[in-house]
């Protein structure tokens, strides 16, 4: 909604992307369909992976799912939403993870 109509929304993402602080890849069945496709998805996680500010959430699947998909997410130091009680402790988690100084982020 933040984008203005005629506005290319590729090049907003790419903009999004280069001046985050993290990005956090929701993983999940659908996303391994959508990574198949080759579009966008496959594009931002990416450019993604040649930061060091990915954390992948795991939901409704498994890391070693993810192995098979993509080994170099899979690789990287996230959270399982299976091993909370809630999402309200998923999303303190990546709030106290996120808001750390940039230097910080693992």
């Amino acid at each position: 909604m933040d984008v203005p109509l005629g506005t290319s929304l590729i090049r907003k993402i790419d903009k999004g992307l280069a001046s985050s602080r993290a990005g956090i890849v929701l993983v999940t069945p659908a996303m391994f369909q959508s990574l198949n496709n080759d579009g966008i998805a496959s594009q931002e996680l990416s450019a993604l992976l040649a930061t060091d500010r990915v954390i992948p959430i795991v939901h409704g699947t498994t890391f070693e799912e993810l192995r098979m998909v993509s080994p170099l997410l899979a690789a990287r130091s996230g959270l399982t939403t299976s091993d909370y009680g809630s999402l309200d402790e998923v999303a303190t988690k990546i709030a106290d993870t996120v808001l750390l100084d940039d230097d910080q982020l693992v």
